[in-house]
């Protein structure tokens, strides 16, 4: 499913970010522009609602981390919310993975990604 992100202002300091369909490869540059205008006004706080993200693969999340850190430079913080469980599973992942490198290649890595994304599904 083709990208699109819907972005509103909760109150002031405070955006939702809607993700809408897959974040990969040919979709994390529409993600990242759309993220920017927000994160360049220094918000308190970036809700991310993942309730319609179908799919993230480690383009996707390349865009979270590099959105936490402008965040955590300007005292902003990055929530989650109503994650899909394939995409929680995702973040599951992550959070378990130890610091040394795991993965040969982004490649192998979003293979794997993709692998377990599906298996959720069922």
């Amino acid at each position: 499913m083709a990208l699109k992100v819907k972005t509103a202002l909760k109150q002031p300091g405070v955006y939702v970010i809607s993700p809408i369909g897959s974040i990969d490869a040919g979709s994390q540059v529409l993600f990242e522009k759309a993220l920017t205008p927000i994160l360049d006004q220094q918000p308190d706080v970036v809700i991310f609602d993942m309730e319609f993200t179908d799919y993230i693969n480690s383009s996707g999340i390349r865009v979270l981390l590099k959105a936490k850190k402008t965040l955590n430079q300007s005292g902003g913080k990055q929530v989650f919310m109503k994650m899909q469980p394939q995409i929680k599973k995702v973040f599951d992942i992550l959070n378990a993975m130890p610091t040394l490198q795991v993965f040969a290649s982004i490649q192998e890595l979003d293979n794997y990604l993709d692998a377990m994304q599906k298996a959720s599904k069922q």
